[in-house]
């Protein structure tokens, strides 16, 4: 589930407007158990509100994206990619190559890369994406 927030508001804070296609994706953000497409949340979309096309679907992640409250990944081998409500940078994926399952790990992974970056090559990075792909447990057998 999404955090309890009061979409109307955090919106019209930063001069946007609540519309229908922006809540229903915010719902369907909120409710996903993992990474979905946005054809896949298109899909959820639709059985609630057949009027709401594609191009909205897009507009309304890109939105929120732009506002940190979702991010776009690109898991697996495919290239396509994958929205989920967003995260600190601190939890990482782990992508099993047979069948597709993401998992997010907490740690201070993310954070030692961060201060690698820094420290060794004086780059300061904003956003870290660390996926690591192989077989999850029921995959390895």
């Amino acid at each position: 589930m999404t955090d309890p927030i009061d979409l109307g508001a955090f919106l019209r804070q930063r001069g946007h407007r609540l519309t229908n296609p922006r809540r229903l994706v915010w719902d369907v953000l909120g409710a996903a158990r993992g990474h979905l497409t946005a054809e896949q949340i298109a899909t959820r979309v639709g059985r609630r509100d057949s009027r709401i096309n594609l191009a909205s679907i897009y507009r309304s992640l890109t939105l929120f994206a732009e506002l940190g409250l979702a991010r776009e990944s690109i898991l697996g081998t495919d290239g396509a990619g994958r929205w989920e409500v967003a995260h600190p940078d601190d939890e990482f994926h782990l992508i099993c190559g047979r069948c597709g399952d993401v998992q997010h790990h907490g740690g201070d992974l993310v954070e030692q890369v961060r201060s690698h970056l820094g420290n060794y090559h004086a780059f300061k990075a904003a956003t870290i994406e660390l996926s690591v792909t192989g077989l999850c447990s029921s995959c390895v057998v």
